[in-house]
């Protein structure tokens, strides 16, 4: 494994610029670890509707970058006291999905840092009831990435006033707020440190080394121009960060084992002349796909399985099955 060094740059369109191009375009005969922290910024999961994700007035107020990331999931917000890391590999076809193959090398260094981390759920790490690290994936052309947050000593305020939290979420964890359920790693260790010593020490447990003897990925002046031109053809767009919003005069929304799916339908004389699919679900492939297959389909059910049938769900949502998928479009019961 190397490490790629992304000097200290807290622009978060340079930073999964960075990441995308180091996932494209470095070899592939190592695995790659990259560390970066970002100004105040909502980073979007690829598959969610930027505008039902954020407080828009709040954001404004205080400068906060809007930037959708390749991968699935949630959204979360980042600022100078989260700490990000991405290991980027080759795909074995075994591990996307498997978050604890990524995770559990810093969950160790935490626990030697006196931190209890678990990782629980789909995709997240937390010390008892707190979530101290979110996680999502990405996978392209035999290649993917893992990546995750690391609250260290991030300003909590700004998480909670900064995001809208779905009731359907809420409800399915059983909370108050976002402010009950999230804590700073910070605040859980014995001695205190900063933030870059923190990755310091992640650094020297995960190469097993010294900082001065970490074996590093030094990128070329091409390909550091590559990336700001990337991040600003796409990171910087508006329309790659917020133009998703359908009309569309059919919803539903569930939260399913694979995450929420939130359909967008306009019927128009009973057939699908568009659907937009959002939500926080880990798919392999883009969900698109799948959208340009069911438009100009009967809306009812025969139609809809002869349809689904050509596709595997499983490459988009993970788990799910047809009769469930089904259901959501048809304003169904939710079968199990």
């Amino acid at each position: 494994m190397l490490f790629i060094d992304n000097k200290d740059i807290t622009d978060p369109a340079v930073n999964l610029a960075l990441e995308e191009y180091s996932l494209r375009h470095l070899p592939m005969d190592d695995s790659y670890l990259l560390f970066y922290i970002n100004e105040p910024s909502i980073i979007i999961g690829k598959n969610q509707n930027t505008i039902e994700e954020i407080n828009s007035e709040y954001v404004d107020q205080h400068h906060i970058h809007i930037v959708r990331r390749l991968s699935g999931g949630g959204a979360v917000y980042h600022d100078l006291g989260n700490l990000n890391f991405s290991f980027l590999t080759k795909d074995d076809g075994n591990s996307f999905h498997n978050f604890a193959k990524f995770t559990q090398p810093v969950i160790e260094i935490l626990h030697q840092l006196g931190v209890e981390a678990v990782l629980t759920g789909r995709n997240d790490i937390q010390v008892g009831e707190q979530k101290i690290s979110g996680n999502a994936q990405y996978i392209s052309k035999g290649r993917m990435f893992s990546h995750g947050t690391l609250l260290f000593d991030s300003a909590m305020e700004n998480v909670a006033s900064a995001l809208k939290v779905k009731p359907i979420k809420i409800e399915s964890k059983g909370i108050k707020s976002v402010r009950s359920r999230v804590a700073n790693i910070s605040d859980l260790l014995s001695e205190p440190m900063t933030i870059v010593q923190f990755r310091d020490i992640l650094l020297q447990q995960l190469f097993n080394c010294s900082l001065a003897n970490v074996p590093q990925y030094h990128l070329t002046e091409d390909d550091w121009a590559a990336v700001h031109k990337l991040a600003d053809e796409r990171y910087r767009s508006w329309d790659w960060n917020y133009g998703r919003s359908p009309e569309s005069n059919i919803q539903n929304t569930f939260k399913f084992e694979s995450g929420i799916i939130d359909v967008r339908l306009n019927v128009i004389q009973g057939k699908i002349a568009a659907i937009h699919i959002f939500g926080d679900f880990f798919g392999t492939h883009d969900v698109s796909e799948l959208e340009q297959q069911l438009t100009g389909i009967q809306y009812e059910q025969h139609a809809l399985h002869k349809a689904l049938n050509e596709m595997d769900l499983y490459h988009y949502f993970g788990k799910l099955t047809i009769q469930q998928f089904t259901a959501l479009l048809l304003l169904q019961d939710i079968p199990e």
